[in-house]
């Protein structure tokens, strides 16, 4: 049984769509046969996140409690490790993760965060998945601070954009042969439920993740300055808009007056069955994306985009570039401007029922962890 490990970040920042994003990968690798592991580290000093108290520590409890409690509610109880800011190991022992990684096959470390350099150079293939693209590419080629850490060279380099390293998009390369790959969806954990007739179109969104970054004498930024070209769109649609935002304090007033309702993201997706519960509560999906995303045409499509579909629910999101990945205009709409976002949204609620199934089939043909990550290119063979 080839053994898969896996290097991301969700227990220190243990909310339910980081929570949903992992479990994808973990589950969806081991309904395929092989044996996975998940490891952490703390990574800097007050690097933990609690959501109950909104507050920053070492005190890493709460994630290894909710996340833990996920992963054996799957069947991947005994199959993660996370190092806190003193070098205490929570989960596997550090004798039986060292043990994991000297018979490791592959080694996929999410988002380059570089934690596991030693232990990982025993894997037989150390692979990279990028999710955030083009502001990876801009800082590796930029060799910024952020691109210097660790030392760790990459046997295959992975993106979520789809577009990266093609003529398609503009950001670069950075030297790096990029293959796409989706973030994958396993459709049967979000079983289709019916629709509230009054739903709202939601999303959950972060205001501004990053601070403005210029490359090459452009800015780029996130989706607060894309969302400034769909203010208007309330007034637009025959349909509710709501968005569970984080951040963002300053711009709610104007949010508000042009008819967005907003809740707080992190109390409506504390766990992963509140964040699934979110989803499951909504008529579909409106959702801008990261400046760097639109600007580049990278290709990037959301895992959170996925869990909409395969809950059945329609998704309208600001072109990236994936609608030459996936097809729209039947369940998934990809949206220049306002008008056509407004356009796709009165289309669904024209046809809610045949634009559902859409977005399931969707999910299901493209999107599912059996098609997406059983690929030659994540062949544990070198």
């Amino acid at each position: 049984m080839p053994r898969i490990i896996i290097g991301s970040y969700v227990v220190r920042f243990p909310l339910g769509g980081l929570q949903s994003w992992m479990l994808q990968w973990l589950l969806g690798f081991n309904r395929l046969g092989h044996e996975v592991y998940f490891v952490e580290k703390s990574g800097w000093n007050e690097s933990c996140y609690d959501p109950r108290t909104r507050t920053m520590g070492n005190d890493c409890s709460h994630g290894t409690e909710v996340f833990g409690k996920l992963l054996s509610e799957h069947g991947l109880g005994s199959s993660w490790c996370f190092v806190d800011a003193s070098g205490t190991y929570h989960g596997m022992s550090r004798d039986r993760i060292e043990t994991a990684f000297r018979d490791a096959d592959v080694f996929i470390d999410h988002m380059r965060l570089c934690e596991w350099p030693e232990e990982a150079s025993h894997a037989r293939m150390r692979v990279m998945v990028d999710g955030e693209p083009a502001y990876t590419q801009m800082h590796m080629e930029g060799k910024t601070k952020w691109a210097a850490r660790g030392l760790i060279e990459y046997d295959r380099y992975f993106s979520v954009g789809m577009n990266v390293g093609t003529p398609r998009c503009s950001a670069p390369s950075a030297g790096k042969d990029w293959r796409p790959i989706f973030d994958p969806v396993i459709p049967s954990l979000f079983p289709q439920v019916p629709a509230p007739r009054e739903g709202p179109f939601t999303t959950v969104m972060n205001w501004q993740t990053i601070e403005p970054f210029e490359y090459r004498g452009l800015t780029y930024s996130s989706k607060d300055l894309e969302f400034r070209k769909f203010l208007d769109l309330p007034r637009r649609v025959r349909a509710t808009l709501q968005l569970a935002l984080s951040g963002g304090e300053a711009a709610r007033p104007q949010l508000n007056e042009a008819g967005w309702k907003i809740v707080d993201a992190q109390d409506a997706t504390l766990t992963f069955d509140d964040w699934r519960g979110y989803i499951q509560a909504s008529r579909g999906e409106f959702s801008v994306c990261k400046n760097y995303f639109v600007t580049t045409n990278s290709g990037a499509f959301s895992d959170r985009a996925a869990a909409y579909l395969a809950s059945g629910r329609p998704v309208v999101m600001q072109e990236t570039g994936f609608s030459s990945h996936l097809p729209c205009g039947r369940g998934l709409f990809a949206v220049r401007n306002l008008e056509e976002a407004a356009g796709a949204i009165n289309e669904i609620q024209g046809d809610w029922e045949n634009h559902s199934r859409w977005a399931r089939e969707i999910a299901n043909d493209y999107l599912d962890t059996d098609r997406v990550l059983e690929l030659p290119a994540v062949s544990v063979t070198k």
